[in-house]
């Protein structure tokens, strides 16, 4: 029997790439629940063509509209705990969290604790909370399978040794948009400027997130978490071509490499076929024609954030929260124009600094972490105002 699979976030990026997976495996997986924030139309849309028996929108202003849109088609469920219900669904034999934000943590734990296979692509949730839900994963019987281009890689690489024979792990990083700007630059840096990636095609907050580098930084919390490595193990790379998504050292020297062309929906197929690989919808790589792959060392001077996820790492607790939530409230004041883009990392730093982390946190001391770190950037951006 096909497979059920609910999408959380399915109006977005990574969740429109999962349906064109599920599209391509020709009736191996049906979508049991769709679940988006605001797009409502979309959504319904979605709904149709794929005929879920549930549908969920966070954003309560518009479930009239998608009620009346779906009909009797589907049962709809509004507001945030829509999230934690479809995780949970009994149907879901697979739940794809491609939620941005802290906003999908509760889903995550509410689908590890059903025992549900878990392809995660909101890393906020390991940052915020691995300490939580790995525990739950290996008391329920849970998989959970990560979907991000670049732990996917490194969950590929593990393949060719012992987790004992790990000496380092390496994560790649584009450089985003101002690899080669110089700091005067970056500080005057637009939401325009920002949003140019080079390589990848991604929703607003990532895409910021990959210009100041905190993308990278909240995957060494995540990488931490999910392959149990020390964070002085972990290396980040700039490799601008995005064509090597993450690295394993071996302690015999070898250097095993996961390559693939910028296309998200390689990692969310191997996510849903694991232990197996299937033929995928993504782009193939030209080698031949490929030319030269660029690996460098970031520049800690230009890249501040980076030392904040090693910081938090270390630190563990309480500490991926603040840093997770203090960058996405900053990132927000940043793209409506309230905050220079510099200051996303600097207001992020101050936050995590002040914090004082709980190293055995309840899942509601994670929560209320996340809120006080919150409420700290707005304090920041009156102090900034005034």
């Amino acid at each position: 029997m096909a497979r059920g699979v609910a999408i959380l976030g399915s109006t977005g990026s990574i969740g429109r790439s999962a349906l064109d997976v599920i599209d391509g495996l020709a009736g191996a997986y049906r979508v049991v629940a769709l679940v988006a924030g605001s797009g409502w139309e979309l959504l319904a849309q979605q709904a149709e063509r794929y005929r879920p028996a549930v549908v969920g929108l966070a954003d309560t202003e518009h479930v009239g509209d998608l009620r009346a849109a779906l009909g009797s088609a589907a049962e709809v469920l509004a507001g945030p705990r829509a999230l934690e219900n479809v995780a949970a669904h009994p149907d879901a034999d697979v739940v794809i969290n491609a939620v941005v934000g802290a906003a999908g943590l509760p889903a995550t734990v509410a689908a590890a604790e059903a025992g549900k296979t878990i392809a995660l692509a909101n890393k906020e949730s390991m940052v915020a909370a691995g300490a939580i839900i790995m525990p739950i994963v290996r008391r329920s019987g849970s998989s959970l399978l990560p979907i991000d281009s670049e732990h996917s890689a490194v969950f590929q690489a593990l393949r060719s040794g012992h987790r004992a024979e790990v000496r380092k792990i390496y994560l790649t990083a584009s450089g985003g948009p101002f690899r080669s700007w110089s700091a005067e630059r970056m500080a005057a840096a637009t939401l325009e400027d920002a949003l140019n990636h080079p390589t990848w095609d991604m929703g607003r907050k990532i895409t910021v997130d990959s210009a100041t580098m905190m993308n990278k930084a909240l995957e060494i919390v995540e990488a931490h978490w999910l392959f149990d490595i020390s964070p002085d193990d972990i290396e980040v790379v700039v490799h601008p071509e995005s064509i090597v998504h993450g690295m394993v050292e071996f302690c015999d020297g070898s250097l095993i490499a996961q390559l693939g062309a910028p296309d998200m929906r390689t990692p969310i197929q191997y996510a849903l076929t694991y232990p197996y690989r299937k033929p995928c919808c993504s782009r193939w790589l030209d080698l031949a024609g490929m030319g030269q792959l660029t690996l460098e060392r970031p520049d800690p001077q230009r890249f501040p954030a980076l030392d904040l996820g090693y910081q938090a790492a270390r630190r563990g607790g309480t500490a991926g929260a603040v840093l997770n939530a203090a960058n996405e409230a900053a990132v927000e004041e940043f793209c409506e124009g309230r905050l220079a883009f510099t200051d996303i990392t600097r207001i992020s730093a101050e936050v995590l600094n002040k914090h004082e982390t709980i190293e055995a946190p309840t899942l509601q001391d994670v929560m209320a972490a996340d809120r006080w770190a919150r409420n700290e950037v707005s304090a920041c951006l009156r102090t900034i105002q005034s």
